[in-house]
């Protein structure tokens, strides 16, 4: 299957024809995040056929020069504090060097499925694009991946991207859940959940190769 294949699928549908319109009014009074190219990036850097892993975050970065189309990845800069916690898990849980780049299209380029659940912002107003159709299209999505064949690591952080258990095959693919990364609720049990590690046990479990999670 082919992304293309599924977002023309969705072009088809009223809400997503809703949503197109509001976009197009959002860019042309507002500055909306991330740019119009990047907002499809994760499903260009990693193709439906090499999923791995599914990252699922809330919406982009509000702030100009971080959003760029993959969850929890900031294009250039200070890493956001969300940002900041995954890294210290990711050092604390397979001992690598804390990562020299906000920027995560190396995991994309592995099969790391970075998906925010909604794909656009308002600068500087978070949550801004909520309910207005891209909830309704990563569902699609996650529905999507959940009849791949090959089982799938879903990474779900917080109670916002649990809401997606549901409309996982759990006999088939893997869930790892804990608190969301974010400075309010890291210290509940984000911190030594070990995801990194997991993951990559699961993978290797099943004859798949694991993610290289170095940044450096």
């Amino acid at each position: 299957m082919l992304w293309n294949d599924l977002i023309h699928e969705e072009l088809q549908k009223p809400y997503f024809q809703q949503l197109v319109l509001f976009l197009k009014q959002e860019d042309a009074n507002k500055q909306i995040l991330p740019i119009k190219e990047n907002r499809m990036t994760c499903f260009k850097l990693t193709p439906y056929d090499e999923i791995k892993v599914v990252i699922i975050g809330q919406d982009p970065y509000h702030n100009i020069n971080q959003a760029h189309g993959l969850a929890f990845s900031v294009e250039q800069g200070s890493y956001p504090p969300s940002l900041k916690n995954i890294y210290k898990e990711l050092v604390d849980d397979i001992g690598i060097a804390y990562p020299n780049t906000g920027n995560l299209s190396k995991w994309a380029k592995q099969g790391v499925l970075l998906l925010n659940t909604v794909l656009t912002v308002e600068a500087h107003q978070p949550m801004s694009h909520q309910n207005k159709g891209w909830e309704t299209f990563t569902l699609e999505v996650v529905k999507k991946i959940n009849e791949k064949e090959q089982p799938v690591v879903f990474i779900l952080w917080g109670s916002h991207a649990q809401k997606f258990i549901p409309y996982i095959d759990m006999r088939k693919h893997c869930v790892i859940k804990s608190v969301h990364p974010s400075p309010l609720s890291a210290h509940r049990g984000f911190f030594g959940s070990k995801p990194f590690s997991k993951t990559n046990k699961f993978l290797i479990k099943n004859n798949i190769e694991q993610i290289d999670w170095s940044l450096t």
